[in-house]
């Protein structure tokens, strides 16, 4: 006899058998655990083996973060860069998590959360999935607290470190005066070469900047060699050495020198050299210094460029140094325009300094109601004078030179007499005595550290020295508007004082005969001024979007993030987020569904 057999229900083509869930009794299709969605979800914990706390290390001193060893990145707050570094160090994301007892995880989503702002802390808010059984997507979000630890990086610490340094780079220019590097500050200041360099010292006829790897400072001198002529030499000393790993620790020293000649310096070429430079005239003035030495013709404005090469081929001493007592004050009578004739043997003077000759009637100042000695003499800044400005130049007639051609010349009367420099502007020329502190117009200064040697009794001639040189150079700079491109300059505090009181800038200096001096392009304007470097303004506002000295950019409270298209949830929405939230089903079993269509922003 047979023994009782099971009979299965009638069932309709294309109908699934269903099972009663073993907890709610709710009818579902058959799986594993025999279990609903809703009931699974209620007892799983998809977010098990994930890490909810991690640790991230910024230096405090150049604000970058630590991404693994040696290296360190730097990302501003709420950015995708730094997200993808707290995303790193959550462990049990990107595959199986321990203790997880199903498949593989999958982030979803990831947003910031707000914390307050001296917390110390930094807040993610992420959505994961998982297929806890066959058929079965579970979805769980979840906070991540990010404990931020202060550590410094290596730059920084060898900043505090005594012989640090790996590269020394020692600038030297071989004349009294140090206009040069007045200038060559402004230059490292406005494109940050100084960048990554440990500590910079001043000595009377150089500087030295210190470096922590033998990279950043070849970077530093290819620099240099972009801005100014100079010639290089390179030297290591070995501090120690291991013989069993044959590893070698060195120190570099890179030698660099500029070139001796500086902007209006006076110079007489030798024949040679001016027929090389298309037949210019023996004597010439140095119109401005890049990598090329660019020399101009008083009396004609004919130009020329001299390469680095061809200067230290064979070295050209100035005649007249551009020094201020080297200099005579001229007060100018009169002006006429000059059309010069074209000669073939020469190279042609554009037309642009062709018609900034004019034929100038000039006097000295002390002079001036003593006798009526008066000079008439080309000049290639005629176009900038009009009768009764006050300009600077070199009177040849009683200068004596060290060159021997330079000085048969001048007893043969080859030479002019006067060779006009520039025009003076606003209280120098009138001989103000606080002309400094009226300029309209201040620099930024870089910060190094004083040598010793200039620590001494001599300090105070020093001193007086160094003010005398900033004093030349701001005059330069007054008078050369293509000098004024290459440097950043900032308003002075009487140019804001003015401009607070008259509303508007009413009766500032710089252009109040704009419309008499159509013909000055070299005078400074307003426009050409920055904001900035006003000690008495008070702190300065944070603006959106605005960078400060090290590029770094400040936003609001979710604007980076809403820029780099990530999630955030504000003030009020954290304080009422939980940690954990409970695992829901996912609609349709498809990982990632509703967020598919999400609209990206990349970088």
């Amino acid at each position: 006899m047979e023994g009782p057999t099971s009979v299965a229900p009638p069932t309709t083509a294309g109908t699934m058998v269903s099972v009663l869930c073993c907890m709610c009794g709710v009818p579902i299709a058959p799986n594993p655990s025999n279990t609903c969605a809703s009931c699974l979800a209620s007892r799983a914990d998809v977010t098990r083996g994930i890490s909810t706390e991690s640790t991230l290390h910024q230096c405090r001193g150049c604000q970058r973060w630590h991404t693994e060893a040696g290296k360190w990145l730097g990302c501003e707050l709420e950015s995708r860069e730094l997200m993808a570094l707290c995303l790193s160090k959550v462990s049990g994301l990107g595959g199986r998590a321990k203790n997880s007892g199903g498949g593989r995880v999958r982030l979803v989503d990831a947003g910031w959360v707000w914390t307050e702002p001296h917390s110390m802390r930094l807040k993610v808010r992420l959505t994961v999935q998982k297929e806890v059984q066959s058929g079965t997507i579970l979805q769980q979000s979840f906070v991540v607290v990010f404990v931020v630890r202060n550590q410094q990086c290596i730059e920084c610490q060898a900043e505090f470190r005594q012989g640090s340094w790996k590269s020394l780079v020692q600038v030297r220019q071989r004349v009294n005066h140090k206009r040069t590097f007045l200038y060559l500050e402004q230059l490292i200041l406005k494109h940050g070469a100084h960048r990554g360099c440990l500590s910079i010292e001043t000595f009377r006829d150089g500087m030295d900047f210190y470096f922590p790897d033998k990279g950043k400072a070849a970077r530093f001198i290819s620099f240099l060699e972009n801005v100014v002529p100079i010639k290089t030499k390179v030297s290591k000393k070995l501090i120690g050495t291991d013989d069993k790993s044959n590893i070698s620790n060195f120190k570099y020293t890179n030698y660099v020198e500029i070139c001796p000649l500086c902007k209006d310096d006076l110079l007489y070429l030798p024949k040679k050299t001016a027929r090389n430079l298309g037949n210019i005239s023996r004597l010439v003035m140095v119109k401005n210094i890049s990598n090329v030495i660019h020399l101009i013709d008083p009396l004609s404005g004919q130009t020329a460029a001299m390469g680095g090469e061809l200067f230290w081929r064979d070295p050209i001493r100035p005649v007249i140094t551009a020094a201020r007592s080297r200099l005579t004050r001229y007060v100018v009578l009169g002006k006429e325009p000059v059309v010069l004739e074209r000669n073939v043997s020469k190279k042609g003077t554009s037309r642009r300094n062709r018609s900034k000759l004019a034929a100038v009637t000039l006097a000295k100042e002390e002079d001036l109601g003593i006798n009526d000695v008066q000079y008439e003499e080309r000049s290639n800044v005629g176009y900038l004078l009009r009768s009764g400005d006050v300009c600077e130049g070199y009177d040849l007639k009683e200068i004596q030179f060290v060159d021997d051609d330079a000085e048969e010349a001048r007893s043969s009367g080859k030479l002019p007499d006067v060779v006009v420099v520039r025009k003076l502007y606003g209280g120098v020329a009138t001989n103000e005595a606080d002309a400094a502190k009226k300029r309209i117009f201040t620099l930024q200064r870089l910060d190094v550290d004083v040598a010793e040697d200039l620590k001494s009794r001599s300090a105070k001639k020093d001193q007086e020295m160094e003010d005398i040189d900033e004093e030349d150079f701001l005059r330069e700079v007054e008078a050369d508007k293509e000098m004024r491109r290459n440097m950043n300059l900032y308003k002075s505090e009487l140019l804001a004082k003015k401009k607070a009181e008259d509303d508007g800038g009413e009766g500032v200096d710089a252009n109040e005969n704009e419309d008499d001096d159509d013909d000055d392009d070299q005078q400074v304007r307003l426009d050409e001024l920055l904001d900035g470097l006003v000690l008495d303004d008070g702190p300065d506002k944070v603006m959106e979007g605005a960078a400060d000295a090290d590029g770094m950019q400040y936003y609001e409270e979710g604007d980076k993030a809403a820029k780099d298209g990530i999630a955030y949830s504000g003030r009020d929405e954290a304080r009422q987020m939980e940690n954990k939230d409970a695992a829901v089903p996912v609609s349709g079993n498809v990982f990632g569904k509703e967020y598919m269509n999400k609209e990206f922003k990349f970088i």
